[in-house]
């Protein structure tokens, strides 16, 4: 797995006192919230969870692009360039992904 370990950590600093847990999964450390990945860090980046309904508006955003997994658009996700992400911008894409994924019955 050849994800960014210090971006790793800074996500887990914010998310682990919200109940989330880091699993390897997906060829990647993925981020879980009752049951349900809100986010995902793999050698591409970081995949953000952003609700199906709200995907066009992330996309408008500096930094975020379609996730694309295998030539399929994934709605409902949105791939993150890792430069963009200083504190203020990952703790706001963060809390996207938490709401969009609190909304998801738990598993």
């Amino acid at each position: 797995m050849a994800y960014d370990e210090v971006l790793a950590e800074r996500i887990k600093e914010r998310l682990e006192a919200e109940g989330v847990v880091a699993k390897r999964m997906f060829n990647g450390l993925t981020f879980l919230l009752q049951g349900n990945a809100l986010a995902n860090l793999y050698d591409e980046g970081l995949m953000v969870r952003v609700g199906k309904e709200r995907t066009d508006q992330a996309l408008t955003r500096p930094g975020a692009a379609p996730l694309v997994i295998r030539g399929k658009e994934q709605r409902g996700w949105v791939l993150l360039a890792e430069e963009t992400l200083d504190d203020d911008v990952l703790d706001d894409w963060l809390a996207w992904a938490m709401d969009a994924t609190a909304e998801l019955p738990p598993k």
